[in-house]
């Protein structure tokens, strides 16, 4: 059913002994959920296997207690108590036929410890570097520790065998791993063995590769994660060299760049397949496959990749999250109907956040096990025949194509003259175009639903949809965003003077475009005021970005962006003010006050932009309230509102939460005060042994 084409996607691939049915790679990504969530994170792994892809990696995997990356939640293979959960998750992934893959983790001036409060060990004594700036240092560890780590790392290596796990990927790449910093002179300054060139700072991933192989033969494939270069570190050619002088060291070398913020950048700032030139030709270097990632979406340049020598399997870990059936769906001749990643890394702010990761296309990712929610399947119709939705941003239209695949017969109504809401106003931003594929996507899938019927350009009222006859009516039109300043600063409007010309980001967006001297007062931290900067400076205007925040941006840090934003706003010319808020507006300036002293000055502007906080638009829903008593009559058994009509979130949350009032309309209604889906609570530990420090299990 598939294009000959994409037949090479779909051969197999040898690692080691072990044969991956096609070249589609999972590679290792975390999801927020870690040891807390270990259920969770099975079932999304083992959804990514059912949906095609021949190998399907783990998130890192912390492998002992001397380095652990506390705050951030991710795996752990400390001792023989671990086993279980992991080995749930490789059972489910090779239950559909894929291989199942661990990356195995060391951190050392990664892992600050806050956890197990073990002191940091790292190659060289250097201060702890994590995204928090934790105030405290590593030692450098002494050779017979070196021999321990090499022992601790095969420990793991036996117990991911035990857990069932085909591979195991030794994690160097990124600035995480201990066998990144072992290569690199930024982070390797030793003077024996193991430091100065590039043969002794190799030497520890050889005697680690050496200690498994020597004790499981070929039980396991391992796979090597390495960084391609390393600003301030080793370059892409000192890296080529390592790879020619251990050509056959792995069983697959795994490529990526030297950071995770280049590695994951945004569609904002890198195309699909940015890595190439980095990649290309290391595969003449080797007799072992290669695989690399470039946040794929397009099986043409999939297929390039392979075609052109450049890579063996097609990495892929965002991808992976937006579409886990992508694989299927491009052998089944289904391009149009793969939900493609947008590139705006809402999945790894789960993962800085601590928390549950989310994914702005696919609102089932995490959710596979804790409700119960297929990425590709929904549950059956209830009682219901039909659902009215009114307004088609990102909510509306999840809501209509996750009804219409129930069964319900949909309509949808849209005021403005095209579908897609807030998608469609702010992927015309610059450097957001990808994120119209949100819009994209499902307005095709409805297109193709005999069931929905789609009405642009028809504003609705309360007395209309009491006239129409629907079952269930579901309110998603949206919210506007604030002109009185009311947002983190100010939590009652601000004195403004209404000679000063004043624009919010939807006037910006309908066209309404300030030039001259406009300050930018950013009080949303996220993306939209450093995106509305830059489009105030392409037309020609002279920009002040002025925030309360210590950062341009702030919350743009979760989605690993931020520096790439702060650098792009200086390129264009933009003044940045930190930690400055705005107490007034006047005829010709705004005065601001410093965050900390109070201090006042006052800035001279010919407009502001206001970027604060945003009004859900709920008036329709507000009136139907208000007309309950006809309900009845009208037929109507619910109105809904959620998504921005509700409470404004990012595009993220308006996704999922239409995708959830399709899922849970004509259901049952949650039993108690109970959490609405399920979790996993940690078993009580024995409170009679351990409480002297004395009988203590060490390893």
């Amino acid at each position: 059913m598939r294009a000959p084409r994409y037949d090479i996607l779909f051969e197999p691939v040898a690692i080691g002994a072990l044969q991956a049915k096609n070249r589609f790679f999972q590679v290792p990504h975390c999801n927020g959920g870690g040891h807390r969530d270990p259920s969770a994170a099975a079932a999304m792994r083992a959804v990514k296997a059912e949906g095609g892809w021949g190998v399907v990696f783990t998130e890192q995997c912390e492998i002992h207690p001397t380095s652990e990356i506390t705050p951030f939640i991710e795996l752990r293979l400390w001792d023989d108590q671990d086993i279980p959960a992991l080995a749930r998750m490789a059972e489910q992934i090779k239950a559909h036929g894929a291989l199942a893959g661990i990356q195995l983790a060391y951190s050392g001036i990664n892992g600050p410890n806050f956890y197990s409060r073990e002191v940091p060990r790292a190659v060289t004594a250097l201060p702890i570097r994590t995204f928090t700036n934790d105030p405290l240092q590593a030692r450098a560890l002494d050779k017979a520790e070196i021999g321990d780590l090499r022992r601790w790392f095969l420990n793991a290596a036996k117990r991911a065998r035990q857990a069932g796990f085909d591979l195991i990927c030794l994690y160097g790449a990124h600035g995480f791993g201990i066998f990144q910093h072992f290569l690199s002179p930024a982070t390797n300054q030793r003077s024996d063995e193991y430091g100065g060139s590039l043969e002794n700072r190799s030497r520890f991933l050889r005697e680690t590769v050496t200690d498994i192989r020597d004790a499981l033969g070929e039980e396991l494939a391992i796979s090597l994660r390495i960084a391609l270069e390393e600003r301030d570190g080793f370059t892409n050619a000192e890296m080529r060299d390592f790879i020619e002088m251990h050509r056959d060291l792995p069983d697959l070398w795994d490529v990526a760049r030297g950071s995770w913020e280049e590695c994951s950048a945004t569609s904002r700032f890198e195309e699909e397949g940015a890595q190439q030139h980095l990649a290309a030709g290391i595969r003449e270097l080797t007799d072992k496959p290669v695989v690399g990632v470039g946040r794929f979406t397009s099986p043409d340049v999939m297929v390039r990749q392979i075609t052109s020598g450049v890579l063996d399997f097609i990495g892929c870990a965002r991808p992976s999250i937006a579409d886990p059936f992508l694989p299927r769906k491009i052998e089944e001749g289904r391009i149009e109907d793969i939900r493609e990643c947008i590139g705006c890394n809402i999945c790894i702010a789960g993962d800085m956040t601590m928390s549950i990761s989310r994914c702005t296309q696919n609102p089932a990712f995490m959710e596979e096990w804790r409700k119960g929610w297929h990425p590709e399947t929904m549950n059956p119709k209830g009682a219901s025949a039909n659902v009215l939705v009114v307004g088609s941003g990102p909510a509306g239209l999840e809501a209509a194509r996750a009804l219409s695949l129930r069964g319900y017969e949909v309509v949808l109504a849209e005021a403005r003259d095209t579908l897609g809401g807030r998608v469609t106003r702010e992927s015309a931003l610059p450097g957001l175009a990808t994120w119209a594929r949100v819009k994209d996507y499902r307005i095709y899938q409805l297109s193709q639903r005999a069931n929905v019927q789609t009405h642009v350009a028809s504003p609705l009222n309360a007395e209309d949809i009491l006239q129409f006859g629907f079952a269930h009516v579901a309110i998603a039109t949206g919210a506007v965003w604030r002109r009185d300043g009311v947002s983190r600063q100010h939590v009652t409007p601000m004195p403004i003077d209404a000679s000063m010309p004043l624009y919010t980001p939807d006037d910006l967006m309908d066209g309404n475009i300030p030039d001259g001297e406009v300050l930018v007062y950013d009080d949303d931290h996220y993306y939209i005021g450093g995106v509305l900067a830059e489009l105030l400076v392409q037309n020609g205007a002279r920009v002040v970005l002025l925030t309360p925040a210590p950062l341009v941006s702030e919350w743009s840090v979760n989605t690993l962006e931020q520096p790439f934003i702060h650098k792009r706003l200086l390129d264009l010319g933009v003044e940045i003010r930190l930690n400055q808020g705005m107490l007034a507006i006047d005829k010709n300036h705004i005065v601001a006050n410093c965050i900390h002293s109070g201090k006042t000055e006052h800035i001279p502007a010919q407009a502001v932009v206001m970027v604060a906080s945003r009004t859900p638009v709920d008036a329709l829903y507000l009136r139907l309230q208000e007309r309950r008593e006809d309900w009845r009559d009208a037929g109507i058994r619910s109105v809904t509102r959620f998504g921005d009509a509700e409470a404004p979130a990012p595009i993220a949350w308006a996704v999922y939460a239409g995708h959830r009032y399709a899922r849970e309309l004509d259901g049952e209604p949650p039993r108690g005060d109970a959490p609405a889906f399920r979790r996993e609570v940690a078993q009580l530990g024995d409170m009679t042994g351990g409480m002297n420090g004395t009988d203590m299990n060490r390893q």
